[in-house]
């Protein structure tokens, strides 16, 4: 199984007020493997931020990731997506979605 890919990873992260998420994003695509990033601020507190962080690649080293969330201060909170294999699935609402 060590050879599948995964292409997609949502992440939810609970992170300081700084480094900023623009900061996030740029240290999380530097990782080899991501392509793109997007991170959407979720909800803000007096000293923390909740923080979503999407992430596509070829093969997105996940371990990787949460070890550079980890150097910035900030802990993941949920793995709330993820993707493997040679193409990425789109999500299909429910009855319940809708």
């Amino acid at each position: 199984m060590s050879n599948v890919k995964v292409r997609k990873l949502v992440l939810d992260v609970v992170k300081p007020q700084e480094p900023s998420i623009v900061e996030y994003s740029k240290k999380v695509s530097s990782v080899a493997g991501v392509d793109g990033v997007n991170v959407s601020l979720i909800e803000i507190d007096k000293r923390v931020e909740n923080v979503r962080i999407t992430m596509k690649g070829k093969d997105v080293d996940v371990q990787k990731v949460m070890d550079i969330i980890e150097s910035l201060g900030g802990a993941v909170h949920s793995i709330d997506e993820v993707a493997t294999g040679s193409e990425i699935v789109d999500h299909a609402k429910t009855l319940e979605e809708s």
